[in-house]
């Protein structure tokens, strides 16, 4: 069994969002086409509380894009985003998701950040993503979804760590590019762990 993974195409990582992604809403049209070709299409939800440790706005004197030290992990600071019930956490309405079949919601600890859709950064918990996969004989999946240097990349290493086949879909991912290259290298680090890159 094949699945499609849409990773977190919420409001706050599009236009006009708290911390958008640039030319992230090219994808939705294409993620919109891509579903017809697969049985089983989960989601993935950033679903922080509003004291998360990830928000810079949380540690005083601090801005977005700064790294800090977060119980023995590096942590980049972002702006508030995705928190519980606000628009910004609400998936965009221009995604169909009516073949949506679970929804994985990921950041609800304060204390850690989850880029990846399977387990916090320390990987001390998991989501629940595998199991419900396991559940569902899925061997192989394709990844989609915002954004390909930080929560797509993890997601698909994790992925293929755990024994899934894992392709990327390039042309349904955008990338944050916080610093130059981060997306190319991030594609790269996933073709080196054995995810196969799709154009």
């Amino acid at each position: 069994m094949k699945a499609l993974l849409l990773i977190d195409i919420q409001n706050d990582f599009l236009p006009g969002g708290a911390l958008a992604v640039t030319a992230g809403e090219q994808i939705i049209p294409v993620v919109n086409e891509l579903q017809k070709d697969f049985d089983l299409i989960i989601a993935t939800q950033d679903w922080h509380p509003p004291d998360h440790a990830s928000f810079a706005a949380n540690h005083p004197g601090h801005k977005p894009g700064e790294i800090i030290d977060l119980d023995g992990l590096k942590q980049v600071l972002w702006p508030v985003h995705c928190v519980q019930n606000t628009p910004g956490a609400k998936f965009s309405p221009a995604l169909k998701r009516t073949r949506v079949a679970h929804v994985i919601q990921k950041g609800t600890d304060p204390q850690i950040d989850s880029y990846s859709g399977f387990f916090d950064n320390a990987r001390r918990k998991s989501t629940g993503l595998k199991d419900y996969l396991d559940s569902k004989y899925v061997k192989e999946l394709f990844i989609a979804g915002l954004a390909t240097d930080y929560c797509v990349k993890f997601t698909a290493l994790d992925a293929i760590s755990l024994g899934f086949k894992t392709h990327l879909l390039a042309q349904a991912c955008r990338g944050v590019d916080l610093h130059p290259n981060d997306v190319l290298n991030a594609i790269e680090e996933m073709r080196k762990a054995g995810v196969q890159v799709l154009k």
